[in-house]
């Protein structure tokens, strides 16, 4: 290694990031977007020597382009998409668990006093029903009659098994 390529790595780390990106665009021919300034050090370090030293011989470049080529083979589909022959039958799942024991059946009006006012939430099959909107848990209707989060079932105190 000469004494320029020395003192050109040697420099490459009182560098700003700024300056270590343009650098790095410089030598490898394309921007980076990356900011670790250590990554970034070591990438354009590896590519000066790279350069001095010549690249990769004839029989590496060779072995990468076959690597390369068996890279685009995929074992498994992308996630998210879903076969041409699975769209057409849709899937029909079953919660794997029962309903929350504590809950009273659906049409039950639960009834709370708080601050002056009472507090009536009917119990719906997927829900429950307050001042006329539709909430998920009861934990949502208490954080929407309090303000703050509150745990649904200490609130409107329902014990084991739906009994207040």
């Amino acid at each position: 290694m000469d004494a320029a390529l020395k003192k050109a790595i040697a420099e490459l780390p009182r560098l700003t990031v700024l300056q270590l990106r343009a650098k790095y665009a410089e030598a490898h021919g394309e921007p980076t977007r990356a900011a670790n300034k250590g990554w970034l050090v070591r990438r354009i370090a590896w590519r000066l020597q790279a350069n001095a030293a010549g690249g990769l011989t004839e029989r590496a470049l060779r072995r990468a382009a076959e690597l390369a080529n068996d890279a685009d083979l995929r074992l498994n589909p992308p996630r998210g998409r879903a076969a041409a022959s699975d769209a057409a039958e849709p899937v029909v799942r079953t919660l794997p668990f029962a309903a929350d024991a504590r809950l009273p059946p659906p049409g039950t009006i639960l009834t709370r006093a708080y601050k002056g006012t009472v507090v009536r939430v009917q119990v719906l099959t997927a829900g429950f029903e307050y001042d006329g909107e539709a909430y998920p848990s009861l934990s949502a209707v208490a954080k929407a009659v309090t303000g703050s989060h509150v745990n649904g079932f200490h609130f409107f105190r329902l014990g084991p098994k739906g009994t207040p």
